[in-house]
């Protein structure tokens, strides 16, 4: 319980910060110079950071011990903040890429110390609930450093959540004595930046999950960018309807987590279970594609709430069985290099949407080719079997 919680605070808080800047885009945008639509780049190049980070988890947990690495992580993603908050593009950029480092290693360290403080059969109810961290990151985000911004500044609120993250990290330290000792630092064989790809690479099964993983993080950011726009433009909803959908979306998504890591456990093969939601979301993104201003609204909550349920519930499941997968002693550095094959799927997913959309107008062609990915996963994911 201590490892969940203490797991569960640092990604919610990393993921707040992460999301805290395309949340105070409006405000920020005419003080740097640039249009507000162009926060899509600044996100871009923090998953730029974090696909380069957490290719080194591995090594980097070798050297210092996951607490001590997690702890890293809510530094840097500080620092990147202050620095974004200086307001000049240069500094943005390198804000990004900083928060990118901070924000790479943070699940593979709390994967390190979940494997290992966790029982075998509730193990991806236990990752599933910490990835929860995640949409309440970006709760947290919208619910504090939005009304902060209007109150004292976008730039004053930035520093109060770089503040929050320093603040964590001190309040942590204490439990170093009981994760960065024994097995947690003992048992870390992995001492190359490297090592945590060429593990993905030469494990079959953790090959194809992390390029199931890639289709579904595709997915996923896909539907959170764009399924406001959609619904504004094409639906002719108001946009406080959309935002609510959106929310309702997201919540289907914690929901989801918990009791798709519950049915791993105790029901399926996490495979299975991954194989299942692959299908289930590429049905749900061919729908969504085809609501429209003369669709009932209840009828839009439920399709969009079948998106949210199965495009964000997958990451628990998903961690967990890379973590089992893994060699002993190896769980920071294969969740590292799986994370740097799933992260493509974040860059590259609402990329490819943004430019079928642009070219075709069609979003129903883009949920569809969407669709197509998250179904090629889930026949990945059925493939994977246990060593």
């Amino acid at each position: 319980m201590l490892a969940l919680i203490a797991t569960l605070a640092i990604q919610a808080l990393v993921f707040m910060t992460v999301l805290t800047p395309p949340v105070l885009a409006a405000l920020a945008a005419p003080d740097i110079g640039v249009a507000s639509e162009r926060i899509g780049l600044f996100t871009a190049l923090v998953y730029v950071g974090a696909i380069l980070s957490s290719a080194g988890s591995g090594a980097l947990l070798a050297r210092t011990g996951p607490l001590r690495l997690s702890q890293w992580c809510l530094g840097f993603c500080a620092a990147g903040m202050s620095v974004a908050a200086l307001g000049f593009l240069p500094a943005v950029v390198l804000g990004a890429v900083l928060m990118g480092l901070g924000y790479g290693p943070v699940t593979p360290a709390s994967s390190h110390i979940l494997i290992r403080q966790t029982a075998p059969q509730r193990r991806s109810l236990v990752f599933s609930l910490k990835q929860t961290g995640v949409p309440l990151g970006g709760a947290l985000a919208g619910f504090i450093a939005a009304p902060l911004g209007l109150m004292i500044g976008w730039r004053a609120a930035a520093l109060a959540v770089a503040i929050a993250s320093l603040t964590l990290a001190l309040a942590v330290s204490p439990l170093r004595h009981r994760f960065d000792t024994g097995d947690n630092v003992g048992e870390t064989t992995v001492r190359s930046p490297l090592e945590g790809i060429r593990l993905v690479v030469r494990t079959p099964a953790l090959r194809r999950l992390a390029l199931s993983s890639t289709t579904f993080a595709a997915t996923q950011l896909s539907m959170a960018t764009f399924l406001v726009t959609f619904l504004t433009e094409r639906a002719a909803m108001p946009l406080v309807t959309a935002g609510l959908v959106m929310a309702v979306a997201q919540g289907c998504g914690i929901a989801g987590r918990i009791l798709l890591g519950w049915v791993a456990d105790r029901s399926l093969r996490p495979g299975r279970v991954l194989a299942l939601l692959g299908i289930s979301m590429a049905a749900a993104s061919v729908t969504t594609g085809l609501i429209s201003s003369a669709w009932p609204l209840p009828s839009i909550f439920v399709v969009t709430g079948i998106l949210g349920f199965t495009g964000l519930s997958w990451n628990g499941v998903y961690l967990a069985e890379v973590a089992v997968i893994a060699p002993p002693g190896a769980a920071g550095a294969a969740t590292g290099g799986a994370l740097s094959v799933t992260f493509l799927g974040i860059v590259l997913g609402p990329a490819l949407f943004s430019a079928v959309v642009s070219f075709t107008g069609s979003y129903a062609l883009a949920f569809s080719i969407v669709a197509a990915g998250a179904l090629t996963g889930g026949l990945l994911a059925w493939s994977v079997g246990r060593p």
